[in-house]
């Protein structure tokens, strides 16, 4: 898989926070070397925030997000407040610009400590040193403002000139930095419960509701991931599993099914061969496991008038059988025998506000990124809201999810 193919979810998010007319726009500019955002001497011209995958060295694949100003005024602005905040729940690396000839706000001092708060780790940067004669003098010049301490990975200024590109490689430089001192350890969604000459079988249902022409992403993740660690493995819809088992000359290690085709794929699958989902297997990788499987558990104790919000991190064409909208809440009533209440929501909506929300069931989540999946777990555990992912709800409401976790018991995960 090239640089370029690597899918945003799985890339180094890097968010521009700041001040109206600090110069984030120009900054992200001077940066990726493109045009962008839209600059402009008025204040307040980035008026949503703006993605964009690329590569970035020396960092590798990224996403560089360029964002509302913070002092944005009004109704309007209010909103675009809040989203450039929303962003901080995706971001791996915060870049708050202050404009050097103005210091640090009491905006921008209330956002590092919200990074420090979400464990975010941030540069400073400060802008328009051409205005204050250069680098050097604006360091001078803004000794107030300066930590005074060494740079490290914790705490870090830089100074720049978006105007002049005076530092800006070194700006470039120390997110790389960053982007090193904070790597995480190398995870596996599947390879890791495997032994070497494991064969695996993966059940990819080809219904309505699958995508027309190609498969969803968890399932081109397991099959690269395999590929890649050289593994063999063999795939078939769920009304083919029973004939696709019995040409196998040894039965495989694992079966790895679409959430949606779980019942029945478990009455086909022998007892001695191990059982789960692509949505089981992604909530480990994403995080959140534990709490999701805690979650299931909760399925049986809804009443009457409770309301599940049901969350996708997605956005796609509701068909007449969608899983979300349709399918999950048929499942949970024939379950639970209760009539339930349905809040939905879908790509990067997700409420801040969970008061009224007796279980949050949410998607596999591969189209967030790891740090968007758990901020979302933890504004749940925090709002003391139970969260299931897509596959331990199917799995529980069908009976399979001692089974369905089996394999992650065997690696020592759960006890």
């Amino acid at each position: 898989m090239g640089l370029n193919d690597v899918v945003s979810a799985e890339r180094v998010h890097i968010g521009f926070f700041g001040m109206r007319n600090a110069g984030k726009s120009s900054v992200v500019n001077a940066v990726t070397g493109q045009d962008l955002s839209v600059v402009s001497e008025v204040k307040g011209t980035t008026t949503d925030p703006v993605k964009k995958a690329m590569e970035l060295l020396p960092i590798g694949p990224v996403v560089i997000i360029d964002t509302p100003g913070l002092d944005d005024e009004g109704t309007l602005g209010e909103l675009r407040v809040k989203k450039a905040r929303e962003i901080l729940n995706s971001t791996d690396i915060a870049v708050l610009i202050v404009d050097v000839t103005k210091g640090m706000s009491r905006e921008d001092t209330e956002l590092t400590e919200l990074f420090k708060e979400r464990e975010i780790p941030y540069l400073v940067v400060y802008n328009k040193a051409d205005l204050t004669g250069g680098i050097e003098a604006s360091k001078t010049d803004n000794s107030a403002n300066n930590t005074g301490k060494t740079p490290t990975t914790e705490n870090r200024s830089i100074y720049v000139s978006a105007h002049t590109g005076e530092g800006i490689y070194e700006l470039k430089e120390a997110l790389g930095d960053f982007a090193r001192a904070n790597k995480k350890e190398e995870k596996f969604i599947v390879v890791d419960l495997l032994n070497p000459g494991d064969l695996v079988v993966l059940v990819i249902p080809c219904d309505e509701s699958a995508p027309k022409g190609r498969l969803i992403l968890p399932q081109q993740q397991v099959m690269r991931e395999l590929l890649d660690h050289h593994y063999a493995f063999v795939s078939c819809q769920d009304t083919e599993l029973k004939e696709t088992l019995c040409k196998l000359k040894e039965p495989p290690k694992l079966i790895i099914t679409d959430s949606q085709g779980f019942e029945k794929v478990s009455k086909d699958t022998p007892g001695e061969i191990m059982l789960t989902s692509f949505s089981i297997l992604m909530a480990r990788y994403k995080g959140g496991l534990k709490q999701q499987i805690n979650g299931a558990k909760k399925l049986s104790g809804l009443q009457d008038g409770d309301t599940v919000l049901i969350s996708e991190g997605c956005t796609h064409h509701r068909q007449c059988k969608d899983i979300g909208t349709v399918k999950m809440p048929g499942w949970m009533e024939g379950f639970t025998g209760k009539k339930l209440n349905y809040r939905f929501t879908s790509g990067g909506e997700f409420p801040e506000d969970l008061s009224d929300i007796a279980l949050v069931v949410h998607c596999g989540g591969c189209m967030l990124n790891e740090a968007q999946m758990k901020s979302r777990v933890q504004r749940c555990v925090k709002a003391g809201v139970p969260i299931v992912n897509y596959g331990m709800a199917i799995a529980c409401m069908h009976g399979i999810l001692e089974r369905s976790l089996e394999i992650l018991k065997k690696n020592g995960e759960l006890s």
